[in-house]
C-alpha cells in the first residue's frame, strides 16, 4: 500500500473545512437508531465525523497519519485514537457494534481494499457502513482517487444490505454511495 504522507499532511490540516455537521449527526444519529453503543471510524483523519457523538458510547478513530491524530487528541479527548491501517486494526473479533467509512475506500488501491474490508467485517459486531464516491463499473478519479461499488465489494460476506443508496445532498452535497450493512 503506497501511503503520501506530504500528501494526507496536507489533508489533515485543511480537514476542518470540511467538516459537516448534517453528516456527523446523520452517523451519530444512525448509530443510536440501530442501538450500538461502540463506534469505530477507520480512517478518521482529524475526527470530525465523530464529534456528535456522546461520551456514552465507546468511540474510536484509526487512521495512519500521526499529525491527524495530534488533532484529533486535542480536539476531541474522550475519543481513543489510534495510528493504524484498515488492513490490521488493532480490535477483537466482533468487538464494535458500528464500523465505518467515510471516504477512505476510494483512496485506497485494490488490494488493500480487500483486505480492509475483511478486517472491517472481522472486527463489527453488529453494523458496517462505507460512505464513498461511487460508480457502477469502478474506474480513476485522479490519481489518488477511485470511484467504487461497495456493493459489489461486500457480496462475498455474510451480511444483509440495509441501504445501499446516494446520500441525499442536504446530508453530503458531494452524494457518495451510503452503504449499510448488517452483519449475519
Amino acid at each position: 500500500m503506497y501511503y503520501n504522507e506530504e500528501f494526507w499532511n496536507k489533508y489533515s490540516d485543511e480537514n476542518e473545512s470540511r467538516y459537516n455537521e448534517e453528516f456527523a449527526k446523520f452517523v451519530k444519529d444512525l448509530a443510536t437508531s440501530l442501538r450500538c453503543t461502540s463506534v469505530l471510524e477507520i480512517g478518521c483523519g482529524t475526527g470530525i465525523d465523530l464529534r456528535l457523538f456522546p461520551d456514552t458510547f465507546q468511540i474510536h478513530g484509526i487512521d495512519l497519519n500521526d499529525h491527524a491524530l495530534e488533532i484529533a487528541k486535542e480536539k476531541l479527548g474522550v475519543v481513543d485514537f489510534k495510528k493504524g491501517s484498515i488492513t490490521e486494526l488493532p480490535f477483537e473479533n466482533a468487538s464494535v457494534d458500528f464500523v465505518f467509512t467515510h471516504g477512505l475506500m476510494n483512496y485506497l488501491d485494490d488490494e488493500t481494499l480487500e483486505k480492509g474490508i475483511a478486517e472491517m467485517f472481522r472486527v463489527s459486531g453488529k453494523y458496517i457502513m462505507n460512505c464513498e464516491k461511487f460508480e457502477e463499473a469502478e474506474r480513476q478519479i485522479d490519481e489518488n482517487q477511485k470511484f467504487r461499488n461497495m456493493q459489489n465489494r461486500w457480496m462475498n460476506y455474510n451480511v444483509r444490505f440495509v441501504s445501499n443508496v446516494d446520500m441525499h445532498e442536504d446530508i453530503e452535497p458531494d452524494k457518495p454511495r451510503f452503504t449499510l450493512l448488517k452483519k449475519l
